[in-house]
């Protein structure tokens, strides 16, 4: 593959974002592809053609790095995905290397390393933070690889509603049961996803 290399950058923020398409300029052997706010509307730019290497951020406003990265492995996105976050929970770590991540750095890099280290991705290495870089030897932890698995019947069922974006009245309609009761299924079903928010978790169970 040619210099300069081609990168697309995602990131919702747009200072980070800023200041990461002013450093690849800085260095000759990359060029920008272009930069997206989010998953969705980095798929969108990658309709006609693709970069060398996708940047991609993981805490984003509606679909998530994780979400993002197995959306583009499905529409057969080959760029080399490199995830840059702030992020250094193993989970994390391991989930996107399983995923099919062909980095995890941390936003905290020095910018020198981050340009060397996407060049070594560039010659077929896989790159991680130094920090992080023994959790992709470590396995999930039960709970944590599948957590559905654990859910009750009941629970189960509440989740099925909210994956099809039934909101809690028509959940306890259909179930003939309180709505009250229907909250403490969600907040029982979000600290056992370890999900933030009801779109979070009922996209990770359609995924599942």
């Amino acid at each position: 593959m040619s210099k300069p290399y081609s990168v697309l950058v995602v990131d919702d923020h747009p200072l980070f974002r800023r200041g990461i398409c002013q450093l690849l300029a800085s260095d000759d052997d990359f060029t920008l592809f272009g930069e997206a706010t989010g998953g969705l509307d980095a798929l969108n730019l990658l309709q006609s053609q693709e970069p060398e290497i996708i940047l991609l951020d993981l805490n984003m406003k509606g679909m998530t790095g994780l979400d993002t990265l197995n959306a583009m492995r499905q529409e057969g996105v080959t760029s080399r995905i490199v995830i840059l976050t702030v992020s250094d929970a193993k989970t994390d770590v391991v989930k996107l290397l399983r995923a099919g991540a062909d980095g995890y750095l941390l936003k905290d890099t020095e910018p020198d390393l981050l340009l060397e280290q996407l060049k070594q991705i560039m010659q077929g290495h896989r790159v991680i933070s130094a920090s992080v870089s023994d959790y992709q030897f470590e396995p999930l932890a039960p709970n944590e690889e599948d957590w559905i698995a654990q859910l009750t019947p009941r629970e189960l069922q509440i989740l099925q509603e909210l994956a099809e974006g039934k909101s809690n009245r028509d959940i306890s309609e259909k179930l003939h049961i309180s709505e009250g009761t229907v909250k403490v299924h969600v907040k029982n079903l979000l600290r056992k996803a370890n999900a933030k928010s009801r779109t979070e978790m009922a996209v990770r169970y359609l995924h599942h």
